[in-house]
Protein backbone atom coordinates (compact mmCIF):
# COMPACT_ATOMS: atom_id res chain seq x y z
CA UNK A 1 0.00 0.00 0.00
CA UNK A 2 1.36 3.40 -0.91
CA UNK A 3 1.69 6.22 1.61
CA UNK A 4 -1.33 8.13 0.34
CA UNK A 5 -3.54 5.01 0.25
CA UNK A 6 -3.34 4.65 4.04
CA UNK A 7 -6.64 5.32 5.79
CA UNK A 8 -4.82 7.36 8.43
CA UNK A 9 -3.17 9.60 5.82
CA UNK A 10 -6.42 9.94 3.86
CA UNK A 11 -8.17 10.99 7.08
CA UNK A 12 -5.47 13.52 7.89
CA UNK A 13 -5.64 15.02 4.41
CA UNK A 14 -9.43 15.23 4.56
CA UNK A 15 -9.21 16.94 7.95
CA UNK A 16 -6.62 19.42 6.64
CA UNK A 17 -8.79 20.19 3.61
CA UNK A 18 -11.82 20.72 5.85
CA UNK A 19 -9.92 23.12 8.12
CA UNK A 20 -8.56 25.01 5.11
CA UNK A 21 -12.05 25.41 3.67
CA UNK A 22 -13.33 26.73 7.02
CA UNK A 23 -10.49 29.25 7.18
CA UNK A 24 -10.90 30.42 3.60
CA UNK A 25 -14.64 30.83 4.05
CA UNK A 26 -14.18 33.34 6.86
CA UNK A 27 -10.77 34.82 6.09
CA UNK A 28 -12.04 37.99 4.44
CA UNK A 29 -14.41 38.68 7.32
CA UNK A 30 -11.71 38.48 9.98
CA UNK A 31 -11.53 42.21 10.71
CA UNK A 32 -15.29 42.43 11.16
CA UNK A 33 -15.41 39.50 13.59
CA UNK A 34 -15.87 39.97 17.30
CA UNK A 35 -13.21 38.80 19.73
CA UNK A 36 -14.68 35.31 20.24
CA UNK A 37 -15.05 34.75 16.50
CA UNK A 38 -11.44 35.83 15.93
CA UNK A 39 -10.22 33.47 18.65
CA UNK A 40 -12.22 30.64 17.08
CA UNK A 41 -10.68 31.47 13.69
CA UNK A 42 -7.18 31.43 15.21
CA UNK A 43 -8.00 28.14 16.94
CA UNK A 44 -8.83 26.63 13.57
CA UNK A 45 -5.54 27.98 12.24
CA UNK A 46 -3.67 26.39 15.16
CA UNK A 47 -5.34 23.03 14.46
CA UNK A 48 -4.49 23.30 10.79
CA UNK A 49 -0.84 24.05 11.47
CA UNK A 50 -0.56 21.14 13.89
CA UNK A 51 -2.11 18.73 11.40
CA UNK A 52 0.10 20.02 8.58
CA UNK A 53 3.18 19.67 10.75
CA UNK A 54 2.31 16.08 11.64
CA UNK A 55 1.56 15.19 8.02
CA UNK A 56 4.81 16.78 6.86
CA UNK A 57 6.72 14.78 9.49
CA UNK A 58 5.10 11.58 8.23
CA UNK A 59 5.92 12.51 4.65
CA UNK A 60 9.51 13.33 5.58
CA UNK A 61 9.98 9.97 7.31
CA UNK A 62 8.47 7.95 4.48
CA UNK A 63 10.50 6.41 1.68
CA UNK A 64 7.39 5.91 -0.47
CA UNK A 65 8.13 7.51 -3.88
CA UNK A 66 4.90 9.55 -3.82
CA UNK A 67 5.70 10.86 -0.33
CA UNK A 68 9.23 11.79 -1.43
CA UNK A 69 7.74 13.57 -4.44
CA UNK A 70 5.29 15.44 -2.19
CA UNK A 71 8.13 16.48 0.15
CA UNK A 72 10.06 17.83 -2.82
CA UNK A 73 6.97 19.67 -4.10
CA UNK A 74 6.45 21.27 -0.69
CA UNK A 75 10.06 22.45 -0.58
CA UNK A 76 9.81 23.77 -4.15
CA UNK A 77 6.61 25.65 -3.30
CA UNK A 78 8.23 27.13 -0.20
CA UNK A 79 11.22 28.25 -2.25
CA UNK A 80 8.92 29.83 -4.84
CA UNK A 81 7.39 31.91 -2.02
CA UNK A 82 10.81 33.28 -1.17
CA UNK A 83 12.07 30.88 1.48
CA UNK A 84 15.68 29.78 1.13
CA UNK A 85 15.92 26.21 -0.16
CA UNK A 86 17.95 25.11 2.86
CA UNK A 87 15.29 26.16 5.41
CA UNK A 88 14.13 23.23 7.52
CA UNK A 89 10.36 22.97 7.26
CA UNK A 90 10.10 22.11 10.95
CA UNK A 91 11.68 25.48 11.72
CA UNK A 92 9.17 27.10 9.40
CA UNK A 93 6.29 25.42 11.24
CA UNK A 94 7.73 26.51 14.60
CA UNK A 95 7.93 30.11 13.39
CA UNK A 96 4.39 29.96 12.06
CA UNK A 97 3.19 28.64 15.42
CA UNK A 98 4.89 31.56 17.18
CA UNK A 99 3.20 34.01 14.83
CA UNK A 100 -0.21 32.46 15.49
CA UNK A 101 0.42 32.56 19.24
CA UNK A 102 1.26 36.28 19.00
CA UNK A 103 -1.88 36.81 16.96
CA UNK A 104 -3.95 35.05 19.61
CA UNK A 105 -2.30 37.07 22.40
CA UNK A 106 -3.06 40.29 20.55
CA UNK A 107 -6.72 39.34 20.08
CA UNK A 108 -7.04 38.37 23.74
CA UNK A 109 -5.66 41.73 24.80
CA UNK A 110 -8.27 43.60 22.73
CA UNK A 111 -10.91 45.48 24.68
Amino acid sequence: MSFFESDIIKGEIDSINNLQERLYASMFNFYTMNKDQKLEHVGILESLLEKQKILYTRIKLSDDPKAVEMKNNIRTSAASMGLPENVDMTVLFANMEKMVEKMKDRIQSEG
